[in-house]
Parts: C-alpha cells; sequence; structure tokens
C-alpha cells in the first residue's frame, strides 16, 4: 500500500521532529513510525467507509422514488444498484470488516448530512443517470460508476474538509490513497472485500523505511561532513533545516540502497524540497545532489547493483 516516497515523507517528518524535540527518543520516533503506517491504512479503510455510507443513501432514494403518488419514468427504473449489485453493500456484511471498523469508531461517526449531501449532488450529474438507465450494465459499469463517485468525491470541498478533519495526513497521503482505493473498488466485482491484503507491506516499511531512518541517525555526522565539502561557500548555519535532513536521507540512500538508481533518489527528494522546503530548494538540492554523486561515484562509494543500474 505505501510507496517508498510515502515513507521517504514519514521519515522526513519523523527526522524533523527529532531536530525540533531534544527529548524524542529513537525508541519514541519509531513507535510514531509504525503509527504513522497504521493511521495511513486507518484513512485507507475510512475513505472506502465513505464512500459504503453515500452509496447506501440509493437504498432510501429508491424507496422515496418508489412511494411516489405519479412515479416519472426516470423513477420507475431506479435502482439502488450502485450499492447493492456494486459490491458495496457487502462491505460491512463481512464479520471481520465490521469489527475492525467498529474498533475505529468509524460506525459511532454521525455525518448523515455529508452522506446525502454528497449523493443528492452525485445523482444528478448525468454519468449517474446514465448508469441507472443502462439495464444492460455488467460488473464493469458498477466499477465505473464507483470510480466516477470517488472522481466526485476528490472534487467536493465538502468531502475534503470532511476527510481532513478526521485526520491531517489526508493531504499528505491523498494520492497514495487515492491509487489503494481505485484498486479495492476494481476489485469489489470479484468480491474481494477485506483489507488486509492492502496493509503497508515489510519490504517498503521495514527494509527500506526503518533501515533508512536508522542509517541516517548512525551516520549523521558523516552524511553532514560530506554535505559541507560540497556547500564551502554557503553558510552552513544558514541551511535550512528541512534541506539539511533531505540531503542526509538523499546521500544515505544513494550510498547504502544499491537497488535504487541515484538518478531516482535525486529526483524523488528533489520533488520532496518542492513540497515541504523553500521557495528555493528545489534548485539547491538538486545542485548538491548532483554534485555529491558525481564526487562518491568517482570515490567508489556509490555502488548499484541489479540489471540497469550499474552506471
Amino acid at each position: 500500500m505505501l510507496s517508498r516516497r510515502s515513507v521517504r515523507i514519514k521519515i522526513l517528518q519523523l527526522l524533523y521532529s527529532m531536530d525540533r524535540d531534544s527529548a524524542l527518543t529513537i525508541a519514541q520516533a519509531k513507535v510514531k513510525f509504525q503509527e504513522s503506517i497504521d493511521q495511513s491504512f486507518e484513512l485507507f479503510i475510512y475513505t472506502v467507509y465513505n464512500l459504503y455510507k453515500i452509496t447506501e443513501i440509493s437504498v432510501s432514494d429508491e424507496a422515496k422514488r418508489k412511494s411516489k403518488h405519479l412515479p416519472g419514468d426516470y423513477d420507475k427504473v431506479f435502482t439502488a444498484k450502485i450499492f447493492n449489485a456494486s459490491g458495496m453493500s457487502l462491505i460491512l456484511e463481512d464479520k471481520a470488516i465490521n469489527k475492525n471498523m467498529s474498533k475505529l469508531g468509524f460506525l459511532d461517526t454521525s455525518n448523515g448530512d455529508f452522506y446525502k449531501q454528497i449523493y443528492d449532488d452525485f445523482s444528478k450529474t448525468e454519468e449517474y443517470k446514465d448508469y441507472i438507465l443502462n439495464a444492460e450494465g455488467g460488473e464493469q459499469s458498477h466499477t465505473e460508476i464507483l470510480l466516477e463517485l470517488f472522481r466526485f468525491c476528490r472534487k467536493s470541498e465538502y468531502f475534503e474538509e470532511v476527510m481532513e478533519d478526521r485526520y491531517a495526513n489526508w493531504i499528505d497521503e491523498k494520492s497514495l490513497i487515492v491509487g489503494v482505493v481505485k484498486k479495492y473498488l476494481k476489485g469489489l466485482k470479484d468480491k474481494e472485500l477485506d483489507f488486509k491484503h492492502h496493509y503497508p507491506d515489510d519490504e517498503t516499511t521495514k527494509e527500506y523505511g526503518e533501515s533508512l531512518f536508522n542509517q541516517v541517525i548512525d551516520n549523521d555526522k558523516q552524511y553532514m561532513e560530506s554535505i559541507e565539502a560540497v556547500i564551502k561557500n554557503w553558510d552552513v548555519e544558514r541551511l535550512a533545516i528541512v534541506d539539511t535532513i533531505i540531503l542526509k536521507m538523499a546521500l544515505c540512500e544513494m550510498i547504502n540502497f544499491t537497488s535504487i538508481p541515484t538518478k531516482v533518489t535525486i529526483n524523488e527528494y528533489v520533488d520532496i524540497s518542492k513540497v515541504y522546503s523553500t521557495d528555493k530548494s528545489k534548485e539547491f538540492v538538486n545542485g548538491v545532489l548532483d554534485k555529491l554523486m558525481k564526487d562518491l561515484t568517482e570515490e567508489g562509494k556509490i555502488k548499484k547493483e541489479g540489471r540497469g543500474l550499474v552506471e
């Protein structure tokens, strides 16, 4: 579920917290790292839960339309298939999922007005109307309308507000969650309901994430010396804290993670600097890392393994 970029950002935030709070120990930081992983997983589940509740409104919508004294043509053909036939209705029927959501407090959340508002707005779209009128639509049409609903939600300020109110990390992890939720929605046609196989794998969180964190901490002085050697004409004390951490992480990755191409590492950390550091950080980080890569390669300290990685 978690990408390396997501892990990089989590480690960056941890290292920054340790720099700002000298009382924060390495052990406590590692606990926070695990908590952040769990929270990412919870955010994924919460997003799916909100889609479940939004589509569930179609059931009362159908009942309301069928009870009309003079129902229109659209009312007569309307069904709650976005909920009943798409696979969404089955999610909370799974005891393990239901128990998980209950434990996280989602089932106690009172957001009825929110769900109804989003559903009512979406029900007015041409995409939803076409879906209702398409009696021949099969499993693929159910998947497509769920993905369309999710796109609609992401464009809604109301939806964004609710997500951010519940999880402050929604902004940072939105792109990650979007990818995982899309994959989950596509699996509903095959009755793939369980969330567990979307939990972040150890290869990404432990073999990469924890290793990156440990090595940056263990080699902090050495990395700083390498950075200082490259920025001789720059006042080190004026170096932005976030930029310093980004450079150390990138340096660590270039030296110790032999399966990650150096160009990928540089591009990733330059992109991260655009979001989490100053306006001028992009050029600075890119320049320093490019120089470090050349120097360390000449010194034989950067060695890549695997097909296409030997430069």
